[in-house]
């Protein structure tokens, strides 16, 4: 009787574990089967890496799964109610990456962003850097003296006009980073310009921000959008130092996934350089660089490139020509305040860039005001008027038929031209402007709105 109870309950016990093996194995086969991604099966589009354009639109599900786990500040793993981490994880990210696709439009990589990677803060750079931007000077002391001096105090009074829903915000910060390229993803712009000075090297009221491009690169990666440079008017810029900054970039960035190139008439795919300020330097100087005779030349070699010229007088535009640019853009965000930021010269500087083989990138902006930091320069001030001001310069844009066109700004808070994200914001000594009656987002929704208007007039021209 004891040996028949032992082998019964063995017997028992046995069958239960193999019920059990049973049961996990259907369950890892139920994981696997969910986990099976949406377009998989017959006509899975592998050929499709021959079709750059195309690529850069289905390549999105693969690539942000690597990024996802490669970018600081990731969030996807906070999902409730696992039931088995490994799996899960997976699935969120597959989750996220199908969600984002759903809300967000997608990129346009005709609609270029100006981006500033310049504010800091004390719990990420141990001070304020550029909220606290000093008062300047008008150049006549006789104006200047009409006028307030020193520098603002954040994180209440900051250099600017509008206050950002962030906050007086660092750009260091990862969650700051990742909001914002959320956010310029909303607005379907595709290629962020991001202002850039050489390693070690600053404008005037901020520190070297180059250690911060790759963190930069990773989050426009996870979003679809890519990043090109605005190499700002640092110390000495000339044909060699140039040259040799071009190479860095290049050499350091140039394979990174979100590192931008543009596909030019010829069928070539290059890097793309805007030149702040070029018309300092004179153009035999750039001729060095720019031309195929030049003693510097950049063409034909592994780091050429496209390199588009900031054009504020008219005769800019010979030298320009003169200096073996291939473009030239318009910046400021004040319609009349230069020759090249006015709405009624577009047409005939895109007819010139036209007959010379040259690139022409209008800039639009959705206002100015530069108050805070130019407390004299009220003269300068464009209004908002509820968006209709930045809707005129898309307007204006879209009558000269642009291969591209550029934003002024995505966070320029200094000169108001952003169109980051802002909130209502009173403290004793400032009332700060608003977006009101619209809601925080309405100039990403206006960006986006635009950015469709733009890729279906496109299709006409092309046809």
């Amino acid at each position: 009787i004891l040996n028949y109870d032992i082998m019964a309950r063995f017997r028992r016990r046995t069958c239960i574990i193999l019920l059990l093996f049973i049961l996990f194995i259907c369950s890892i086969m139920m994981a696997l089967k969910t986990l099976r991604p949406d377009r998989a099966g017959f006509g899975d589009p592998f050929g499709l890496g021959l079709l750059p354009e195309l690529q850069q639109r289905t390549v999105l599900l693969d690539s942000k799964q690597n990024s996802l786990n490669r970018v600081q500040g990731d969030t996807v793993t906070r999902v409730s109610n696992l039931h088995s981490i490994a799996v899960n994880t997976m699935k969120a990210s597959m989750s996220s990456v199908k969600k984002l696709e759903e809300e967000l439009s997608s990129p346009n990589y005709n609609f270029h962003i100006f981006y500033y990677t310049w504010y800091g803060n004390p719990q990420f750079d141990g001070k304020y850097i550029h909220w606290n931007h000093p008062l300047l000077p008008h150049w006549d002391p006789k104006i200047a003296n009409n006028y307030p001096k020193g520098r603002h105090n954040p994180p209440e009074d900051i250099g600017a006009n509008f206050y950002p829903e962030l906050g007086s915000y660092s750009s260091k910060d990862p969650t700051v980073i990742e909001a914002h390229m959320k956010q310029m993803r909303s607005a379907s712009t595709g290629v962020i310009v991001l202002s850039w000075y050489p390693p070690g090297m600053a404008d005037e009221n901020g520190e070297p921000a180059d250690d911060l491009v790759p963190v930069v690169l990773d989050y426009a990666h996870k979003y679809n959008l890519k990043v090109t440079f605005h190499i700002e008017p640092y110390k000495d810029r000339d044909d060699r130092s140039m040259y040799h900054n071009v190479k860095y970039i290049i050499d350091k960035y140039g394979s990174h996934p979100a590192f931008y190139r543009h596909k030019t008439s010829t069928g070539r795919l290059l890097p793309m350089f805007y030149v702040y300020d070029s018309y300092v330097t004179i153009p035999e100087i750039w001729a060095n660089l720019l031309t195929v005779s030049g003693s510097q030349s950049i063409r034909n070699t592994p780091y050429d490139a496209l390199f588009i010229a900031l054009l504020v007088e008219e005769r800019h535009k010979h030298d320009i020509h003169r200096s073996g640019f291939d473009g030239m853009y318009t910046y400021f965000a004040t319609n009349g305040f230069s020759y090249g930021s006015s709405h009624h010269n577009w047409a005939g500087l895109k007819a010139f860039c036209d007959s010379n083989n040259l690139m022409f990138i209008p800039s639009v902006g959705p206002g100015y005001i530069d108050t805070s930091i130019r407390p004299w320069n009220n003269h300068n001030t464009r209004n908002r008027v509820n968006g209709k001001y930045y809707e005129t310069a898309f307007s204006a844009a879209l009558l000269v038929r642009p291969e591209i066109i550029s934003i002024t700004s995505f966070n320029e808070w200094h000169e108001g031209t952003q169109i980051e994200k802002a909130v209502p914001k009173r403290t004793g000594q400032v009332v700060y402007l608003d977006y009101k009656p619209h809601k925080p987002n309405v100039y990403l929704e206006l960006t986006q709105k635009w950015s469709e208007k733009y890729r279906k007039e496109q299709e006409q021209w092309l046809m």
